[in-house]
Order: structure tokens, then sequence, then C-alpha cells
């Protein structure tokens, strides 16, 4: 967490300071703007609500993304920043044909990184690839109902922070000389750091402890046989982001 907390205060120093340093260079590219997109779970984020009751998955479908990103360019560098919040969901079954689940999610993100573009002489658009660290804030419920090991009710997914990278590639579409629309996909690594289990009710032995967290680590207490501590892995959390987003100049 001390590690989280450190990154993010690197984050938000190093976007203050770019903000601040706009004025003070003639040479300065730098645009802001907001988009839409798509989010797509990937590895052990996506699946069914029947992977998400038996602790194999998150069982999200696709979601949506609303964002603002700023670009900064200086001669022989640039750089890119991104704030965003995404929303996934998902209903099904929570056992083969009964019992009724409703899983949802939504993730504030904050994103730094490095950008390389490509001249296309004469070409109105621009191709680009980026790399980023990235935190995220994870929160989220979970509705049963009509379930076996778990009573009927609305659950609340108590807050998590992780640390991860991200990969990203687009183009950049010239609208106006100080306007331009980005289109982009990204790939995201939502969990490299911070994974644990947390057991929010340590004096009690009960399946819905799985739920009540993000619980991206490994039940310390699973066993093949225990219906009650059913995560018997830790679970990667990636996802697929399509975005456009209008960027205006400075």
């Amino acid at each position: 967490m001390r590690t989280v907390q450190r990154t993010s205060l690197i984050a938000t120093l190093l976007t203050l300071a770019i903000i601040a340093t706009v004025p003070a260079f003639g040479q300065v590219d730098f645009k802001v703007g907001g988009g839409i997109g798509l989010v797509m779970p990937a590895a052990d984020y996506g699946g069914s609500t029947i992977d998400y009751y038996t602790g194999i998955k998150y069982g999200l479908g696709t979601g949506y993304n609303l964002h603002a990103k700023a670009r900064l360019g200086l001669v022989g560098f640039r750089l890119t920043g991104e704030a965003a919040y995404s929303s996934l969901s998902n209903d099904g079954y929570s056992e083969p044909g009964q019992g009724k689940a409703e899983v949802s999610h939504q993730i504030l993100s904050i994103k730094v990184g490095p950008e390389i573009q490509f001249s296309l002489p004469a070409m109105p658009i621009t191709p680009y690839l980026g790399a980023n660290v990235a935190l995220h804030r994870f929160s989220g419920e979970t509705v049963f109902q009509g379930v076996s090991k778990v009573s009927s009710a609305t659950y609340s997914m108590e807050s998590a922070t992780r640390l991860g990278v991200g990969f990203s590639g687009g183009v950049l579409l010239s609208l106006a000389p100080l306007t331009s629309l980005d289109i982009s996909v990204g790939y995201n690594l939502m969990n490299l750091s911070g994974n644990e289990w947390r057991d929010l009710n340590p004096t009690q032995d009960q399946r819905i402890d799985t739920y009540l967290a993000l619980n991206d680590e490994a039940d310390p207490a699973y066993q093949p046989a225990d219906d009650k501590h059913v995560v018997s892995k830790s679970r990667n959390i990636h996802s697929i982001q399509l975005g456009i987003t209008i960027l205006f100049g400075l």
C-alpha cells in the first residue's frame, strides 16, 4: 500500500509539473480534451456470473468509459496523461440453471506515460504508440437472489487500489490547426501490484466474504472440498479499451 501511495504522489506531482511548465516553453505542443470508449474485460476479469460465484473469474461484461486526456509534446519528447471512469457489469445464473447474480464494478484510473508519434508527410493522420503506469481504484456491488450458499441481498464491495501498466496505439486525425481526433486502442494490466485477500468478517466463516472485497489473491483458507473458500489462485485483472477523444490545442 505504501508503494501505491508513493506512486500516486509521484504521478500527481508530475502532472502538476507538466501543467506549470507549459507556459515557459515557446515550442510546446499541449492538447487537452475528453472522450468516450468501450472497456472489455480480459484474463480473469471476464467470464460468466457462474465463474464469478465459483471464484474462478470476476464474470464482468463489456462496459463503457469516460475520460479526459492531456498530451504534451516537446522536441524529442512526448508525454500523455489520462483520468478515466469505467463501469462494467454482468448478470446471469450463479449456478447452472439456478440462482441469480448481478455483479458490477466501477473503476477510477489515472495514467501517465511516454508516447512515440510517427510523422506521415502530407497526410492528415499521425499514428502513435504509447505506454503508461497507472493507478486504478475499484469499487462495486453484487446482488444475489435465490443463491444456495449466500443470503439474498445487495452487497457492496470494499474499495481497493491497484498499480498497473498499459500499452496503447492509435491515430491522431487533424480536424483543424489546433484540433484533432484521437482514435485509440489499449491493453491494461490493472493489478500488477497490491494484490491481496481481505477477510472483512474474520470472526465468521462464510462464503459471502469472497465477494465483499476485490480479493485478487488466493484465499489462504482454500480447500478443494470447501464450499466457503473458493478462490484457489490469484486473479489477473486486465482490460482492452477502445476510445475516441477530441483534443484541443492550448
